[in-house]
């Protein structure tokens, strides 16, 4: 890898490891505060690696390439929470500044350590337990309630390594790597599994936070997440209806864990809606945590003072951080899913004639059926219509509709 090119005037190099859309949509911001980013990507071709000139291809787990990679950068920071831990620690025994920390990072690697660190601080989470076997896992649903939801604490996204069962039987092939301690891939079933309390759940909530190192936070508006068979199809800037003591009540509670954990940079904590069983009050309950910027806060390149991609950079930079105010009464962000074809750039004559206002972001990647490959944003102030006009651009990039 060549080294990258640094601007004129004392600008500096932040450093990103992993090459795929989060750290390619860090590429405008980054033009216009003058920062170079450098990019470790895993495979060739990626969709950071497409507009980032200081792009190189490494192994994450190589952990000499990784310290080559870093010597060339002031700041590191992470396009996916999935790092090796080895690798973090020499990059911390080397002196490299890492944004977020790896004492921080953990938090989002491991759902066992975030329960535990989250109701260390009183944060309200599903009732859970520390699963190793049959029995354990027995008496845990007897006593929440069968279904259970059973975790692989390490690894996996929307939905992956993540069962609703019945009984343990329908975990046996994991509860028996556990005892045989397997390391399934990165789950690292050595130390058992997470099960938590199934939650009747109104709707799923983001709130969209940043903390820089000198302890400055803010927090953009609460979205609602909108999921399709298990994946985000919609995002709603803001969540519509939501009771103000409780949007107060989860931006003050996301802003706290960045603090109590120590994060720098961009986090997402993904929560759930509920009602009090007895009062019907609405409340939430903690359901995880993204150390990084998030599909939640898309909406934010187009809708908001600052976008989750500057105010990041900010972030771990330790800049001040931007003001996050929102442009419109209403942003919506709709997921562009793969098709079973290979052309989108025809699509755009369509959708730029039919909707001026809208705004395309396409990552890059190749295009396969049920793969994420870009998203759209709408702004104004009918929600209904701009939902209308999200659902629209993002099937007929898809190619369920053709008019």
């Amino acid at each position: 890898m060549r080294p990258p090119q640094r601007a004129q005037g004392g600008f500096p190099v932040v450093g990103i490891i992993g090459g795929g859309q989060l750290a390619r949509m860090c590429q405008p911001p980054a033009v216009g505060l003058s920062i170079t980013l450098s990019v470790l990507a895993e495979t060739a071709g990626g969709s950071a690696e497409l507009v980032i000139p200081s792009a190189a291809v490494g192994d994450l787990g190589d952990v000499e390439a990784v310290r080559g990679f870093a010597r060339e950068c002031d700041v590191v920071t992470f396009d996916h929470d999935h790092v090796p831990a080895e690798v973090l620690s020499a990059l911390q025994a080397d002196g490299v500044v890492l944004h977020p920390s790896p004492a921080a990072l953990v938090f989002a690697q491991d759902k066992l350590a975030m329960r535990r660190r989250l109701a260390d601080i009183g944060v309200a989470c599903p009732r859970w337990a520390h699963v190793s076997d049959s029995a354990s896992l027995q008496a845990f649903g007897d006593d929440v309630g069968w279904p259970v939801v059973v975790k692989i604490p390490r690894g996996g996204y929307d939905g992956e390594r993540v069962r609703v069962v019945g009984s343990p039987n329908e975990v046996g092939d994991w509860l028996a790597d556990v005892a045989r301690d397997v390391d399934r891939g990165s789950g690292l079933l050595t130390n058992g599994l997470l099960a938590e309390q199934r939650i009747d759940v109104v709707r799923e909530l983001a709130v969209l936070v940043a903390r820089s190192p000198s302890g400055q936070g803010a927090a953009w508006q609460i979205v609602e997440t909108v999921r399709t068979e298990g994946v985000c199809t919609q995002v709603l800037a803001p969540a519509p209806d939501l009771d103000p003591g409780l949007a107060a009540m989860a931006t003050e509670t996301g802003l706290r864990i960045a603090g109590e954990l120590g994060v720098t940079g961009v986090m997402a904590v993904e929560i759930f809606e509920v009602r009090d069983a007895q009062t019907g009050v609405p409340a939430y309950v903690v359901n995880s945590l993204a150390m990084r910027p998030h599909h939640s806060g898309h909406w934010s390149i187009d809708g908001a003072v600052t976008s989750q991609f500057e105010q990041h950079l900010r972030a771990v930079l330790d800049l001040p951080l931007g003001d996050t105010s929102p442009l419109a009464p209403w942003t919506v962000t709709g997921n562009v899913l793969g098709g079973d074809y290979g052309e989108l750039y025809p699509a755009y004559r369509h959708l730029m004639a039919r909707d001026p206002g809208l705004k395309i972001h396409l990552y890059g990647k190749g295009v396969r059926p049920g793969r994420t490959i870009g998203h759209v944003n709408v702004s104004g102030a009918d929600l209904d219509d701009l939902r209308s006009r999200a659902n629209h651009a993002s099937e007929f990039l898809q190619g369920v509709i053709t008019e």
